[in-house]
């Protein structure tokens, strides 16, 4: 992304899309003092996720056991309260479904390319399903220390095991065909990347003409086979992401709220929540609800104004798609592919010769 002298300048910026992320699925009940488990519940977090600031609601939904939910019916159920509840709300789905483990000494795992290609049919259909690029390692419990994980299942040691040695699958043969299936059912991928090989990877798909569409993605940074928490590894993260593109920063526990107000100042988006952090002060609990006001707080000191609904919206661009990759390349702001002949470096322009 290109700064100007006056890109800081809070009224030059978007207004911010705040993202909740209140269902927690790798929690389990008594984890964390917001935890939904009845359908009910289910809506009432995503109510006050709303009222409390926050525009765009990530979902995973709980069984009554306090287990994530696999089944897509749950998911249909859910999406068609919330439709009703949060009318202007962006949904977006979480691409795993349900990475939690069944049990004490059970795998944390992603579900297979067909139950996770299953997200593109739900009724309602989502605004946004997230979609991982690549496989790789996602040792959530990496830069994670005791003070984060005191009182909880995973400091258990099985769980803790899980959840280091999780990986994401997420090779080619999943996210061509993901991309084709939400893109045939009107839903818009919103891609989680954490790092800049990943990033290249998604522009591969947009010169191609795989991806032709709004360039919506979260900075993954929770460590262990994602990004960490260098400030530098942030910002030059950003600097790489095109122009048009719109970006949300997501990091993991107490490091939330500081990655978050860098994010905020630099004019990029945030994502809070129970599935990211349980803290505010050092050994103080903090809600999902108590994470938004949070950064609404900043957001409102740095004197940048917290997004509606409508303009949430607006900003991600929901149901927008392009013709083909010289479209997206132009409204993304990139420069465009190379034609046949075409020396030197390619201008957003195209006056070249």
């Amino acid at each position: 992304m290109h700064f100007h002298d006056d890109s800081l300048f809070p009224e030059n910026q978007e207004k911010l899309v705040v993202q909740a992320a209140p269902y927690g699925p790798e929690w389990l009940p008594g984890d964390a003092d917001d935890l939904p488990l009845t359908m009910d519940e289910h809506v009432q977090a995503a109510v006050d996720c709303y009222n409390a600031g926050a525009t765009v609601l990530h979902i995973h939904v709980r069984e009554l056991d306090g287990k994530g939910s696999k089944r897509m019916s749950m998911f249909n159920e859910l999406l068609g309260r919330l439709r009703e509840a949060v009318p202007d709300m962006v949904l977006q789905i979480g691409g795993s479904i349900s990475f939690a483990p069944e049990g004490e000494g059970s795998d944390a795992k992603w579900l297979a390319y067909d139950t996770r290609h299953l997200l593109a049919d739900l009724t309602p259909a989502p605004d946004q399903v997230t979609i991982a690029i690549n496989t790789s390692q996602m040792n959530i419990v990496e830069i994670m220390n005791d003070d984060d994980l005191a009182g909880t299942s995973i400091a258990k040691p099985d769980y803790y095991r899980a959840y280091r040695d999780m990986v994401v699958e997420a090779g080619p043969d999943f996210y061509l065909e993901h991309l084709k299936r939400l893109l045939a059912s009107g839903i818009q991928p919103h891609f989680q990347l954490a790092t800049l090989a990943q990033l290249e990877t998604v522009e591969r798909l947009i010169r191609s003409g795989v991806y032709t569409g709004p360039l919506i993605l979260n900075y993954v940074a929770i460590g262990g086979g994602f990004a960490g928490r260098h400030p530098a590894d942030l910002v030059e993260f950003i600097r790489r992401v095109p122009d048009g593109a719109v970006l949300t920063i997501e990091s993991s526990m107490r490091a939330v709220a500081p990655m978050n107000t860098i994010g905020i100042a630099l004019g990029q988006h945030v994502r809070v929540g129970n599935e990211d952090n349980l803290w505010g002060r050092k050994g103080e609990r903090m809600t999902s609800v108590q994470q938004i006001e949070q950064m609404v707080r900043i957001a409102e000191t740095l004197g940048r104004d917290i997004a509606s609904g409508a303009e949430a919206r607006k900003i991600y661009k929901i149901g927008e798609y392009y013709a083909d990759a010289d479209e997206t390349l132009a409204q993304l702001g990139m420069v465009p592919n190379r034609r046949p002949g075409e020396r030197g470096f390619m201008l957003r322009d195209r006056k070249q010769a």
